[in-house]
């Protein structure tokens, strides 16, 4: 044997067992299929396969409706002449048993639909009436299928087919228009052309699949009338049956076997003209009708007015009419308010964008070339009153604060913030996203206040239970009414302009680093070499090498631990100062920091200018150390699995300890060992501070309040 045949393939990749099973069974099914038209079956077997069938049908009609394209279900044209090829078999083999067994057939599904549409007569009705009446259904039945549904279907297929083959070769001259000017690249012309492909071979194959149900339809009236007319004549010539009795039994059984074998054709049928209707449409047919019957509320209001004057006149019946105008009533309102809320919310954000047009023509702002926001609000419907200043609403004053205090805290110019709407989200929620990537979101319950528990409160006040956005702390959802009594108990009440805005101001700290952009950081030199042209000019001199993207770097290192860079002489003065000793970004990020010692200590220091600190154990911090891996993006922590482990427990077990105390703990560590204790701890423990001995200032006064060691004393 090859290495190939061992292998399973030129890939190294085994074979499926089940792949060759369903190879098998599906070239066993259509040859047993043809053969069902030939050979006896028994009765058993006959209701099985005729269950299966309907429920094939069914199967097929519900993946037409829930398909979002017609050219979805690509099989479908091979799937339709299976199933009546199927259908066929089914019917010819009925047809045979029905012949030959006649008042002894065992067929329960044929009889089955006999007895439910000819059913037994009432007293004082004539005999036959059932079966009579049995036999007009069955004939409309066909009609409806053969004269409405098949040929209606059959010629859209025909139409569509037509339309799909003229219309190729100009939508393929408009994708390579499109590819020429540059609009799309070569890969999206080349999918755009084989769908274009897939739906002209679709629609071809959908007009020659409809033959086979129109064609279907008129042998199955064939084989019917030949069940009637052979049925009776055999039973009255060979099998000694009274003219009635022959009658009434090879009808009933036509009958059934008619509604039997023609069913499952009536749902494929129907499922082809939904295909072949819906060659404009995308989605699935329900979110169409959804969207295309609540489009005015007026047809509403006039069909339940309509409704209700029918009511109102003799002879109709008011139990049956009446609710009706009820219904159609409640479907106004219902279409009504939303239509008022779209409108509402494009009103809103007209104003807004025309508010935003004006400004930029007033301060002469260029609008940006990247279509990406590096901060954006997005609000669901329910939530534009924040933004209706008509109404009110401060939520822009806000935002426009939170924006000059980071400024002030941070040193970092936030870009303007892009408010906007998402019809994707709940009509209660808002979301931030930093150029483009969700970073946070929440949810807000209008004219409702939001109640942090800030520890004991008096009284317990009744609200619906949440959790506060930006800061995860439980909280409650409390009317306005109920907003003096919260305060009385204690509870921190925030309202909901309020709430957007402490959760950016938190948005903003945790990501100030992705905030700053290269252009950002260009802009700042640039204003800064106006006041200070010395220093700018030292630390953008060639020789010392120092590009815009390493100053970048270097303050994306002091934003991501909440440094502030608003003193940006003295972090460009400690850049010039020690860029000729290494030009590695970590580095020149710790000798900053050491130049903004002060700075920092006096950021976490009480008013009394301590600084509680925990600190390590000498073993644990030379462990620390010698664990050292130096990597590209700066050196890191490789503690071995369960020494990490251990050692995040340690550091969280102690700074609870130090805060429960109602201090703010800060870990301090060697110079060396700084960067790697904050590197082992930023994904468990982003809130950690780390500062290093070179960085505490003179007039701090660092105190102990406990060390950090692993448990058991393990080093």
């Amino acid at each position: 044997m090859s290495d190939v045949a061992r292998m399973g393939g030129t890939n190294g990749v085994s074979a499926s067992p089940l792949r060759g099973i369903k190879d098998y069974i599906i070239g066993l099914a259509v040859v047993a299929v043809v053969m069902f038209i030939v050979i006896p079956m028994p009765p058993m077997l006959l209701d099985l396969f005729m269950g299966l069938n309907l429920a094939f049908a069914l199967v097929v009609l519900l993946i037409v409706l829930y398909s979002a394209k017609p050219t979805e279900f690509s099989l479908f044209p091979t799937v339709l002449l299976v199933a009546t090829v199927f259908s066929l078999a089914l019917n010819v083999s009925s047809a045979r048993l029905i012949l030959a067994d006649g008042r002894d057939f065992q067929g329960r599904m044929i009889l089955a639909f006999s007895d439910f549409v000819v059913g037994g007569t009432r007293p004082g009705q004539p005999e036959n009436l059932g079966i009579v009446i049995g036999l007009l259904l069955l004939i409309v039945f066909i009609a409806v299928q053969l004269a409405v549904i098949t040929k209606g279907a059959t010629r859209i297929s025909e139409v569509a087919a037509r339309f799909a083959l003229d219309g190729m070769p100009v939508k393929m001259m408009a994708i390579d228009a499109e590819l020429s000017s540059g609009i799309i690249s070569e890969e999206e012309a080349q999918k755009r052309k084989t769908q274009v492909q897939k739906e002209s071979d679709f629609y071809a194959s959908m007009d020659g699949a409809s033959k086979f149900i129109s064609g279907y339809v008129k042998v199955g009236i064939f084989i019917i009338l030949l069940e009637m007319i052979a049925g009776m004549i055999i039973g009255m010539t060979m099998l000694d049956m009274a003219p009635g009795e022959a009658v009434q039994t090879y009808i009933r059984l036509a009958i059934g076997d008619g509604l039997v074998t023609q069913l499952p054709t009536f749902l494929i049928s129907t499922a082809m003209g939904i295909v072949v209707t819906r060659a404009a449409s995308t989605g699935a047919l329900a979110e169409q009708a959804s969207k295309q019957f609540t489009i005015s509320a007026r047809v509403y209001w006039i069909g339940a007015a309509v409704f209700f004057v029918l009511a109102l006149l003799p002879g109709f019946p008011t139990v049956v009419i009446l609710p009706l105008a009820g219904l159609m009533g409640f479907a106004a309102y219902v279409v009504g308010r939303k239509q008022k809320a779209e409108e509402s919310f494009s009103q809103m954000m007209a104003k807004s964008g025309e508010a935003a047009k004006k400004s930029k023509e007033e301060t002469g702002e260029i609008p940006p070339v990247v279509p990406l926001d590096t901060l954006s609000l997005e609000l669901g419907y329910g939530l534009i009153p924040l933004v209706d200043k008509e109404k009110g609403a401060d939520l822009l004053e806000r935002v426009q604060g939170v924006r000059r205090q980071s400024a002030l805290e941070l040193g970092l110019v936030i870009p303007k913030v892009h408010i906007m709407d998402n019809i994707s989200l709940d009509p209660s929620e808002y979301c931030f996203k930093i150029k483009g990537v969700d970073v946070g979101r929440g949810r807000i319950r209008l004219g409702h206040f939001l109640c942090l528990v800030p520890g004991m409160v008096s009284e317990e006040i009744p609200g619906e239970q949440t959790v506060d956005p930006a800061f995860g702390l439980p909280a409650l959802w409390v009317r306005e009414e109920k907003r003096d009594d919260a305060e009385r108990a204690g509870y921190t009440v925030v309202d909901p302009p309020s709430i957007i805005a402490t959760h950016l101001t938190e948005i903003i700290k945790r990501n100030a680093a992705d905030i700053l952009g290269m252009q950002e950081t260009q802009a700042m030199m640039d204003a800064l070499r106006g006041k200070y042209p010395a220093v700018v000019d030292e630390v953008m001199r060639p020789e010392l090498g120092i590009p815009v993207v390493k100053i970048q770097k270097i303050l994306h290192g002091l934003l991501r631990e909440r440094v502030s860079i608003r003193n940006m002489v003295t972090i460009l003065e400690a850049i010039a100062e020690y860029a000729p000793l290494s030009k590695n970004v970590w580095f020149l990020v710790e000798k900053v920091r050491q130049a903004l010692g002060s700075q920092i200590c006096h950021q976490y220091a009480d008013e009394d200018r301590r600084l509680r600190v925990l600190t390590i154990a000498p073993e644990l911090e030379q462990k620390i150390f010698d664990c050292k891996v130096e990597t590209p993006s700066g050196p890191i922590c490789a503690l071995d699995p369960p020494t990490r482990q251990a050692w995040i427990r340690a550091v969280n077990k102690a700074f609870l300890a130090v805060r429960n105390r109602g201090f703010l703990p800060v870990v301090l560590c060697s110079e060396q060992a700084r960067l790697l204790v904050r590197n082992s701890t930023d994904r468990e423990l982003p809130e950690l501070a780390v500062l290093s001995v070179q960085e505490i200032a003179q007039d701090i006064l660092p105190e102990a309040v406990g060390m950090i060691k692993l448990e058991g004393g393990e080093s």
